[in-house]
């Protein structure tokens, strides 16, 4: 039998033993490397986890038994406590209530503010007119002006317009995304040229060409926008404060800080319904970022690109 020798050939791997001992030495340097990012994640993973399990725990638990300290292992009164928080307790809203506020007034910013940045980003992404680079500059500096700045004239606003304790009083003054149009128009600014003059030359008008070619490939950028903008809507908190005093629109992050007042006038603090409430609040953010994971992840990186 004809034995071919591959040892120099391209590819072939090292016949010498010091070759080999080099090749394992850096195959173990790299493993011990990789282990050590891995446990270092891990680690700080539970360093984020640890408050949110915390509060899983407490929220399974009695009142009582928070008294002797925060408990480490889970209870078993969540369903007692749920059932508590669903009835409610006085000068509380109602968690029914404040679940549908919450999510009125998310889908509502989000849709508002995909409606209006969606036309903003397409007229300085796709038309040539005087100002156009002046007008997205304006909209752009809009980003460095703190939220706060603008509350004080918006509420007059709101309230010399009757919208005070109201659904669109929540979420009108709230739908203007400069970080919306900013997104969207570097997406749109990586459309070849060429799509939109083929599209003139076969006579395809503007709205046309928005509906039916740059909106479908635009729908990873929009679901990841969409996610965030529900996001940003549900976690809302100094606006509703100061808009919706009224207990039957109040949102649900606004029901926790009432929760907290209410739960410490007991003579027992109900640090447990209010633990049970935050997770509750949690839960349709969370849904929306899972359901979503997939358009969100390739929404961003369209964006980059």
């Amino acid at each position: 039998m004809i034995s071919v020798d591959r040892s120099d050939r391209p590819g072939a791997f090292p016949a010498s033993a010091e070759g080999s001992s080099k090749d394992t030495g850096r195959f173990r340097r790299g493993s011990a490397g990789s282990l050590a990012r891995h446990v270092g994640l891990v680690l700080l993973a539970a360093v984020f986890a640890l408050p949110l399990y915390l509060c899983a725990v407490v929220a399974t638990h009695s009142a009582s038994d928070l008294l002797r300290g925060v408990p480490l292992l889970p209870g078993g009164q969540i369903w007692s406590n749920l059932s508590t928080l669903v009835r409610g307790i006085p000068d509380t809203p109602k968690l029914f209530s404040m679940l549908v506020n919450s999510a009125v007034m998310a889908i509502g910013v989000t849709v508002l503010k995909l409606a209006l940045s969606i036309p903003a980003a397409y007229a300085v992404s796709f038309f040539r007119f005087p100002g156009r680079m002046v007008m997205f500059a304006l909209i752009f500096v809009t980003l460095m002006m703190p939220i706060e700045v603008r509350f004080f004239p918006t509420y007059a606003v709101t309230a010399n317009l009757g919208l005070l304790n109201t659904q669109t009083g929540l979420i009108l003054p709230l739908v203007a995304s400069a970080t919306a149009v900013f997104l969207l128009r570097q997406f749109f600014r990586s459309f070849p040229l060429e799509l939109a003059d083929a599209a003139r030359l076969d006579g395809v008008g503007p709205m046309r060409f928005l509906v039916a070619i740059v909106l479908p490939l635009a729908r990873p950028v929009l679901a990841a926008l969409a996610v965030l903008e529900f996001i940003y809507g549900w976690n809302q908190y100094l606006w509703p404060l100061l808009v919706a005093s009224s207990l039957k629109r109040a949102t649900v992050v606004i029901g926790v800080k009432g929760l907290i007042g209410a739960a410490q006038s007991f003579a027992v603090p109900q640090w447990d319904l209010v633990m049970l409430l935050a997770l509750v609040a949690l839960v349709p953010p969370v849904l929306v970022v899972v359901v979503m994971q997939r358009w969100f992840v390739r929404g961003l990186m369209s964006g980059i690109n």
